[in-house]
């Protein structure tokens, strides 16, 4: 089974001609006057479909224009061969010896040159369409001004005067190299540690906004990934119902929370602080990859450090705010969003596998998307979020 078969067979002009036979405010129109003529005589599932119906017509062109434009780029790293990423290298003063090692890395294009000094840089190609170049530049400058403050982010090299740098079709950066090794997150002390950096990160993070780079918000990772699956038809037919119902019912519980959690503190983010983000060495931490910097609560950035049993997740939450708030408070009313994020990045995580299907690295990467099982496990996952949501944050 091709999950994207339904996308990417159809072209990108008939997906644009679409277009132009879809009107939000008459397709509004019908829902609500179904809604308003039969209201008394449906069932509780018949209004959780009206409803979603509603919310889905309002955002159906932007999507379906999404993904026109993902079809005229769907393949964006054709071009990207080793000559050309050595010679981009060589474009902006560095000359390699030719050895490239491919990083882990989907999203983007990640390779470790070994130059003819010795040295090696790390080089990361952008995915086109992505990110805008004023984004871009908001990520470096964020990054530049962490590593500027003696916090262990790995920041561009500013090379000819810049850090975002063009060649043939592609925008790329250069880093320097970093080694080290998974952190230990079961040890207190070196969540302690990893806590007392992400707390000078968000005191930096918090002395200014992102002009250009988006925010965390419900509609981005919820709402607008919700309509996106339901349009690219990768769910399984048998399922679509069990999904829809399950997706509602988990956004009105993101939505309780964050109206639990009350005003929020808006700051720069790391945006994607996994363990994998984090490398450890001797000598502490540094974090790496601000692709996702962005917007949002301060929780973002510490709840996907935690285990997942709510017994050794309160522990470990402890010992990283004993470190983070040495140097910046945190907000214990936004620990009512810890769920609320997970749910909304599971909706999020399988329209972004959707949305490359069209990558090679993603089939090769995911095979097992788009199967009959993939989605059980969704709603499944989706049911115990529902129920996750409902009960007592971490305190």
């Amino acid at each position: 089974m091709n999950p994207g078969s339904d996308i990417s067979c159809a072209a990108a002009s008939s997906l644009t001609a679409r277009l132009s036979s879809v009107s939000d405010s008459s397709t509004l129109r019908r829902v609500r006057s179904a809604s308003a003529a039969n209201s008394e005589s449906r069932s509780s599932s018949e209004y959780l479909t009206i409803r979603f119906s509603i919310n889905r017509a309002a955002q159906r062109v932007k999507t379906l224009r999404r993904m026109a434009r993902m079809q005229q780029h769907s393949r964006p790293y054709d071009g990207l061969t080793p000559d050309t990423v050595l010679d981009a290298l060589e474009a902006v003063g560095l000359r390699g010896d030719g050895r490239l090692l491919a990083l882990n890395s989907y999203e983007n294009r990640v390779y470790q040159a070994s130059l003819e000094d010795g040295t090696s840089v790390v080089a990361k190609f952008y995915r086109p369409q992505r990110w805008s170049d004023a984004q871009l530049a908001e990520e470096h400058a964020f990054a530049l001004e962490l590593a500027e403050r003696e916090i262990p982010v790995i920041a561009p090299l500013l090379l000819g005067g810049a850090t975002l740098h063009r060649f043939a079709d592609f925008r790329f950066a250069v880093y320097p190299r970093r080694g080290g090794r998974a952190p230990e997150l079961e040890d207190e002390k070196v969540l302690e540690w990893i806590g007392r950096f992400l707390g000078r990160i968000h005191a930096v993070g918090a002395t200014a906004r992102f002009e250009a780079r988006p925010a965390l918000d419900i509609e981005s990772f919820g709402e607008e990934p919700r309509c996106w699956l339901l349009d690219s038809r990768m769910i399984p037919p048998d399922l679509i119902d069990a999904w829809i119902a399950v997706a509602e019912f988990a956004l009105q519980g993101v939505r309780g929370c964050f109206e639990r959690a009350g005003a929020l503190r808006a700051i720069r983010l790391h945006g994607d602080c996994h363990s994998g983000n984090v490398l450890w060495t001797d000598a502490g931490p540094h974090f790496v990859d601000l692709d996702d910097a962005r917007t949002g609560p301060a929780v973002q950035d510490l709840w996907m450090l935690l285990p997942g049993d709510a017994g050794a997740a309160a522990q470990c939450l402890k010992a990283l705010l004993s470190g983070y708030e040495q140097f910046h408070e945190f907000e214990r009313s936004e620990l009512a969003l810890i769920e609320a994020l997970r749910t909304l990045r599971l909706l999020h995580y399988s329209a972004w596998i959707g949305r490359r299907w069209d990558d090679p690295a993603f089939p090769a990467a995911f095979p097992w998307f788009g199967t009959q099982r993939y989605w059980q496990d969704r709603i499944l996952e989706l049911r115990e979020q529902v129920a996750a949501m409902q009960e007592q944050p971490l305190t």
